[in-house]
């Protein structure tokens, strides 16, 4: 498979390596219902309030401008959700950062690049080639300026998943309920979409958000949306196909962790 055609294969620049799950979802509106056993927020309601550092951490070194980026916003999301987790006395596993090219190999298997930015959460490792964020520029307009901190901060949503045990309790559910998966991927995905607006609220807190910067998330979250994806590739919509969440799904979900600052807000399995 080639880039030139990676618009009709979109939904999986986001999916996690070795661990995504399939969704069902109503076009608009918040998801179906997970399964009975549904899946409780683990130690994410325990979490308080981001709280506002007064600087970002320190860029890498030895790396090129779109690098540098990319890593800073792994490094600053990591530092916040570390102080969060520390002020909840909630034990926190760092996660890891690796940058590649064409191909790399990880805990949940060989990947390439054409699968786009994922978490493993088998090494607990995020993984991004950054030629993904030009191609989300060149197709969509939407890869530079804080697109791609939106797209870092929700991979390593998933990292916060796999801390709290949402991770697992899925993964359980998966097994039990295999005709949900669909629906307990979408719930899953919006989560750390939600968790990504929670990062970026901190970044407001401490003047860090520059004018725009959330449009340009929410345009890069609508771009992502699963009925997007399908009507740009197909020209019809099947939402018995998601796997996460609509375009305004995901925009909301972004919002609500945003506008809240606060991770218990986005228990999106709660009914």
């Amino acid at each position: 498979m080639s880039r030139t055609v990676m618009l009709t294969v979109f939904a999986a620049l986001l999916l996690l390596a070795g661990c995504s799950t399939k969704g069902s979802t109503s076009a608009a509106g918040s998801p179906s219902a997970p399964p009975s056993g549904t899946v409780s927020d683990g130690d994410g309601t325990r979490l308080p309030q981001f709280p506002s550092p007064p600087a970002t951490p320190p860029l890498p070194a030895n790396l090129n401008q779109a690098q540098q980026f990319v890593a800073a916003v792994f490094n600053d999301a990591q530092n916040e959700w570390s102080k969060v987790f520390q002020q909840a006395g909630v034990p926190y596993t760092p996660a890891r950062l690796v940058l590649f090219s064409s191909a790399v190999t990880t805990g949940c298997g060989a990947q390439s690049s054409e699968v786009g930015p994922f978490y493993c959460p088998a090494d607990h490792t995020v993984y991004l080639d950054t030629l993904f964020f030009e191609e989300m520029q060149r197709r969509f307009g939407v890869g530079d300026g804080f697109a791609p901190a939106y797209v870092v901060a929700h991979e390593l949503g998933h990292h916060v998943q796999t801390v709290t045990g949402v991770t697992t309790q899925v993964a359980t559910l998966r097994e039990r309920f295999p005709t949900q998966s669909n629906t307990l991927s979408v719930l899953t995905e919006l989560q750390a979409d939600c968790y990504a607006g929670v990062w970026a609220y901190s970044t407001y807190r401490r003047g860090l958000l520059q004018p725009g910067d959330l449009d340009q998330a929410l345009t890069a979250a609508a771009v992502v949306g699963d009925d997007f994806i399908q009507k740009s590739a197909t020209g019809t919509v099947q939402p018995e196909l998601w796997t996460h969440g609509s375009s305004a799904q995901r925009q909301h979900w972004l919002t609500v962790g945003y506008e809240s600052g606060k991770p218990a807000s986005c228990n999106t399995f709660a009914r």
